[in-house]
């Protein structure tokens, strides 16, 4: 299995906002090929990050949804107005072991 975690820090206290459209979104990542679950979690410590924790069946199909218009299309749930932090966003791959 295949995890990528990626984050990013708000820097316009839409931190409510982002949060909901995550709790409403349309779920497009759940119908890729290979995708097994998405985790959206915050630290307690720091509220206005958001990490994003995916796990798939291999790399391939993360890459192949980052490729795709259903990717893109999902964004578009982005609420209007949001900034992050400049250099904020870290995406990092991982392979998994075990649970």
């Amino acid at each position: 299995m295949f995890v990528a975690h990626s984050r990013f820090t708000i820097a316009n206290q839409m931190i409510e906002e982002v949060k909901q459209a995550f709790r409403d979104r349309p779920h497009l990542v759940d119908k890729a090929p290979g995708f097994v679950r998405l985790d959206v979690i915050s630290p307690l410590e720091n509220p206005e990050e958001i990490w994003l924790v995916t796990y798939w069946e291999d790399e391939d199909s993360f890459t192949n949804w980052r490729r795709s218009h259903r990717f893109r299309e999902s964004h578009k749930w982005i609420p209007k107005g949001l900034k992050l932090v400049p250099k904020s966003v870290h995406l990092h791959r991982f392979e998994h072991i075990t649970t």
